[in-house]
């Protein structure tokens, strides 16, 4: 590789980031460089969300249930579905990246452009067909049927908008480019919150559609997006670059990605069933505490957002780490991610326990669902606490193609720990039951997952400096 001097050009900015060769650069610049743009595209995807409660709210609190149950369970599940394929084709696009074999990556990324294309007609099949019956099983309240039953309809049917995106991110990200999917982020946001805007109440002389606007709002800027980013990966614009021959279906390869997607998929999925539980569960105390539940869990989804980037950031380097044959390295990534990540979250959790009743009564007028939601948000606070180290190893973890284990602690929190508890606890002490077993799980969780990265089995091909994880 030529070292820059002065026979180079110097490059713009946005150029030496998207050219890094992260199996070789300092580590903290890496993480930085990496994750920056993701988080950035966190920023505008909490822009988003906040810009979407604030028109929910206007629409009332139960069109806002509706919206918010349906995203948190029915979409949740769709989407965790994704981030599993998502995650095994980042890990093997990352691995083929380190190793220097960029037609590797690019067939990979090429053979998940059709597996999303199947998942995505799938979809908008089932939504199409038994939209209330999904409605129903996420177990929200029946008031709310009229205004979820067409939003579940509508979000299902354009499913292959988000799930465009979503897989573009994943190959570039694998490919150490984070970068132009921010900038596709920034229109798809804009475009969003204004179709949103326009199309929930009627402005600039469109129908005024509530819940049904915001779904097609929605999907206008995931759809977008998704013509965008695909336009960038056959066009050679990014380090991947898609062409006719990535996209002849290749059995071998599919199976493969599917071998590392499954238990990730499980993972997620199972965790959004909980999510259906729960809501159930709270649906038990009323509907003020279903509500309060729905709006926390939004809320819940600002830490992810701001902190997950951090974690995916960490999962290409330690990929690209021991592609490249450098397991020290490996090593290195997760200790810098772990301590940028636990320092942020910290940071979030101390902020949501200080002002959790002002963020409540900045979504709701109802007494009763910000009582309820201001409880909840301290159990939320400490959930924080755990989370910075689950993301951060989980994602290592799954980048270094260790996919099964995680997915094993996680589903056996679940249904051992997670779904029993809730029951347990909610008939003996009430709601506050309910958010004791959804912090006791996510303890649990974390810590199977730090005995995990600690053992060091993680890393398949042992080399010097492999078996002690903070050497």
């Amino acid at each position: 590789m030529t070292e820059r001097g002065d026979t180079e050009p110097a490059r713009p900015a946005q150029g030496r980031w998207r050219g890094r060769d992260h199996t070789r650069a300092g580590l903290l610049g890496s993480l930085a460089v990496l994750s920056t743009p993701m988080l950035a595209s966190s920023g505008l995807t909490l822009a988003f969300q906040l810009a979407d409660l604030s028109f929910l709210a206007q629409l009332g609190d139960a069109p806002m249930a509706a919206v918010i149950i349906a995203n948190q369970t029915l979409r949740q599940f769709v989407m965790m579905l994704l981030m599993g394929v998502a995650f095994g084709s980042q890990a093997l696009i990352a691995r083929a990246v380190g190793e220097g074999d960029t037609e590797r990556a690019e067939h990979v990324a090429g053979q998940l452009v059709l597996i999303g294309a199947v998942f995505s007609s799938l979809v908008a099949c089932i939504g199409l067909t038994i939209p209330d019956l999904l409605f129903r099983v996420a177990g929200s309240d029946p008031s709310f049927a009229p205004h979820g039953v067409p939003y579940v309809r509508l979000i299902f049917s354009l499913t292959f908008g988000m799930a465009g995106f979503q897989l573009f991110n994943a190959i570039l990200s694998g490919a150490g480019d984070t970068t132009t999917p921010f900038y596709v982020m920034m229109v798809q946001t804009l475009v969003a919150i204004s179709a949103e805007w326009i199309l929930i109440f009627g402005n600039l002389g469109a129908p005024q559609l509530g819940v049904r606007g915001v779904a097609l709002g929605t999907a206008t800027g995931q759809v977008l997006a998704m013509a965008i980013g695909f336009s960038v990966l056959f066009r050679g614009r990014a380090r991947i670059h898609l062409r006719r021959r990535h996209l002849k279906p290749d059995l071998v390869t599919i199976r493969q990605i599917l071998k590392l997607s499954w238990p990730p998929s499980v993972q997620m999925g199972v965790q959004a069933l909980v999510v259906v539980i729960y809501v159930r569960l709270a649906g038990g105390f009323g509907e003020s505490v279903q509500a309060a539940y729905a709006i926390g869990l939004r809320i819940g989804m600002i830490g992810p957002m701001l902190c997950f980037p951090l974690a995916s950031a960490c999962a290409t380097l330690v990929a690209q780490a021991l592609g490249a044959g450098n397991v020290p390295r490996a090593w290195r990534a997760l200790r810098i991610g772990l301590l940028v990540h636990c320092g942020i979250m910290w940071l979030i959790a101390w902020g949501l326990f200080s002002f959790r009743g002002e963020l409540m009564n900045l979504l709701s007028n109802d007494p009763a669902v910000i009582e309820v939601g201001t409880e909840y948000l301290l159990y939320l606070a400490g959930a924080f606490v755990c989370w910075a180290f689950y993301f951060v190893f989980f994602r290592a973890l799954q980048g270094a193609g260790d996919m099964l284990v995680p997915m094993l602690i996680s589903v056996g929190v679940s249904l051992v720990i997670s779904v029993p508890l809730a029951h347990l606890l909610s008939d003996a002490m009430g709601r506050q039951g309910l958010w004791l077993a959804f912090l006791i799980a996510v303890l649990a969780t974390a810590a199977g997952t730090t005995w995990r990265v600690a053992s060091g089995r993680w890393i398949r091909r042992l080399e010097p400096g492999a078996a002690g994880p903070w050497a």
